[in-house]
């Protein structure tokens, strides 16, 4: 069984977006094992400079690599990365589960990943072009994970 690590930058404060997660959480157990891993978000001043973003994003990534299982295919959500179909998603991860065993999938916070984080990481994914919060990211991330191991292990949920 596939080992998956998310790991994401900040708190969810809002209960719907937490119980949508729990649900995908409940769901993906007969596909994966599943560790969420949160990341305390660096406070920013109000009307931060480049900077003081790159000084957080660095504080972040730090925490971020120090979290990542050692072996695992590691994944970095962000803009600029390759977007995948559904079932190219699901091919992938029955590779990683074959080659790795374990993937990290990482959500940065609002400002995204340090350079480090995405240097680490073996693949840089992208959902969509479209925009997301990051705190929404994360019920997205983990239907669409449930959706690929579905489409992995024939399933009827992905039609």
């Amino acid at each position: 069984m596939l080992n998956v690590t998310l790991i994401a930058v900040g708190n969810l404060k809002e209960g719907y977006l937490r119980e949508a997660c729990a649900e995908y959480e409940k769901r993906l157990g007969a596909f994966c094992r599943l560790e969420q891993i949160q990341i305390k978000e660096t406070k920013l001043t109000e009307h931060p400079g480049a900077g003081e973003i790159a000084a957080a994003l660095e504080a972040e990534g730090e925490k971020i690599l120090e979290a990542m299982p050692p072996r695992a295919y590691r994944i970095a959500l962000c803009v600029e990365g390759r977007q995948l179909s559904s079932e190219a998603l699901a091919e992938k991860l029955g590779e990683i589960g074959t080659t790795h065993g374990a993937v990290a999938l990482v959500i940065g916070s609002s400002y995204g990943l340090s350079p480090e984080v995405k240097s680490a990481c073996d693949l840089r994914l992208s959902v969509s072009a479209l925009t997301f919060p990051h705190q929404l990211m994360r019920v997205i991330l983990l239907e669409t994970l449930y959706r690929s191991l579905g489409i992995l292990h024939g399933t009827k949920y992905h039609k």
